[in-house]
């Protein structure tokens, strides 16, 4: 049978309490029988030495011991002398008698094979020897008095005889048990009004604690279904508020992904449509003899084709980089030299759309760092191909490196057009591009920055971007070097 966290809750409550009680009333049932002998035992030895003021001074006045042998009714007036004051009234003194001389007589006509001296009563536990140890008074049924703590009798410095007195082993006077089960029934009822209490206390306090449970399992399951609006409210700051929090997060960020899937999806599908658009409309054009087969048209042609490569060739290099399966092949280079080639292959380019690239980079020594060149190649290229697209005739672009202490740091600056200080955040993103229309006349499919960016990640580096004092765009990048 499957047991809810709310009923297991309430029965690991309900046993902890169980246990504890237990315990307790187990401790609180010893030491009242232990602590109730422990008093009855001392009220005792309080009474035994009264009792032997008693027989030193009955002692002195018969001379010997011969009178409690020869008269019973001397020892049961002496016992009713030891009496507590506040209970030594005639009536009870003649309880006292018809009771002992009662038990006396049971004793005489049967074996009395039910009790143990432990178990009877003060006056049938009293021991009373000579000077000689020879018995004078003894209960029936005891053999030696080796175990008896015995008591001399004395008169003068002269010593009389003894007085013991077996003790306890459980109470057995009437009042004496009632009073015990009164204590042990008050444990019970206390024991059984705490259990209680706690069934009625763990019961709601298991339903409170398994509420936000139930709420963040209906929520994950509407979550798993594709709910990614879904969200759980957030009451407390324990262990459970935070998980709320955190479960929260986690349906914002499924949201935002799914919402960027959806976007990327869209995105890929409109940046492939355009260049497949114009090649059917080209080659149609061809097929209906519109335009004729000329190396204009076929050089035509061929550009959406390279275009439409470029394009499948950068989602496919930047879904490795998400994966993580893009091959680095890392080595120690000169990252002068590294920029210094990208730079020499985007010169003339640059002098064709009339933009100054000025490449500040130092001669000597070498900047030494572990990384791919063929990659790092890839990012300057694709930094300095996303200036040449962007920034207007006529303008300039700065590129630096400033080595320092295990780390190069290289600015990449240009000139209009800008980019809003909103969209600084937005432009490593995936087929972001800043224009809404994502025409093909100005850039391309807005992928250069991202597979920067993961270029960068991959070496451990840092790229961030900011206006730029030129008007255009500044780009950051930091690269541990080795």
């Amino acid at each position: 049978m499957r047991i809810g966290i709310k009923y297991r809750l309430f029965l690991a409550m309900f046993a902890a309490t169980a246990a504890v009680v237990l315990c307790m009333w187990l401790i609180m049932q010893w030491s009242i029988d232990r602590g109730f002998l422990r008093y009855v035992n001392t009220s005792e030895q309080q009474r035994l030495v009264s009792l032997a003021g008693e027989l030193e001074q009955v002692f002195a006045e018969r001379g010997g011991w011969d009178f409690l042998r020869d008269d019973p009714a001397s020892w049961l007036q002496l016992l009713v002398h030891t009496l507590p004051t506040d209970t030594a009234d005639p009536e009870q003194a003649r309880r006292l008698e018809r009771r002992l001389e009662r038990l006396i007589a049971r004793e005489k006509q049967a074996e009395d094979g039910r009790e143990s001296p432990g178990t009877w009563r003060f006056e049938r536990r009293v021991v009373v020897l000579d000077a000689d140890r020879g018995v004078v008074i003894s209960p029936r049924g005891v053999d030696g008095y080796a175990a008896i703590e015995l008591q001399p009798l004395r008169r003068g410095a002269e010593t009389i005889g003894y007085l013991g007195l077996i003790p306890r082993t459980r109470t057995y006077d009437s009042h004496q048990l009632q009073f015990v089960r009164q204590q042990q029934l008050a444990l019970a009822l206390t024991a059984g009004v705490a259990l209680l209490i706690s069934i009625l206390i763990a019961l709601p306090l298991a339903s409170r604690l398994v509420r936000p449970i139930r709420n963040l399992a209906a929520a994950t399951h509407r979550l798993s279904a594709g709910a990614y609006e879904t969200r759980v409210p957030v009451h407390a700051s324990d262990e459970l508020g935070q998980l709320a929090r955190d479960f929260n997060n986690m349906a914002l960020v499924l949201e935002k992904n799914e919402q960027d899937r959806r976007q990327w999806v869209a995105d890929i599908s409109h940046e492939l449509r355009t260049p497949l658009a114009v090649l059917r409309g080209e080659i149609e054009a061809l097929q209906d003899g519109i335009r004729s087969t000329t190396p204009a048209a076929l050089h035509s042609l061929h550009a959406e084709v390279l275009r439409l490569g470029r394009l499948v060739d950068d989602l496919y290099q930047l879904s490795l980089s998400d994966l993580g399966a893009l091959s680095y092949r890392k080595q120690e280079l000169d990252l002068t030299a590294t920029i210094r080639e990208a730079v020499a292959q985007f010169e003339a380019p640059y002098q064709a759309k009339g933009i100054t690239l000025a490449a500040e980079l130092a001669a000597a020594p070498p900047v030494l760092m572990l990384g791919d060149p063929e990659r790092l190649h890839q990012l300057f290229a694709n930094l300095l191909d996303n200036s040449l697209k962007y920034t207007d005739s006529g303008g300039r672009v700065e590129l630096s490196l400033e080595p320092g202490p295990g780390l190069a740091v290289i600015h990449l600056r240009d000139s209009s057009p800008g980019v809003p200080r909103a969209e600084l955040e937005r432009i490593f993103q995936r087929l972001y591009r800043l224009e809404g229309s994502r025409q093909r006349a100005t850039g391309g499919a807005g992928l250069g920055l991202a597979i920067c960016r993961n270029i960068v990640a991959a070496h451990e580096g840092l790229i961030t971007a900011r206006v730029s004092p030129l008007g255009g765009l500044w780009i950051t990048i930091e690269l541990p070097l080795a």
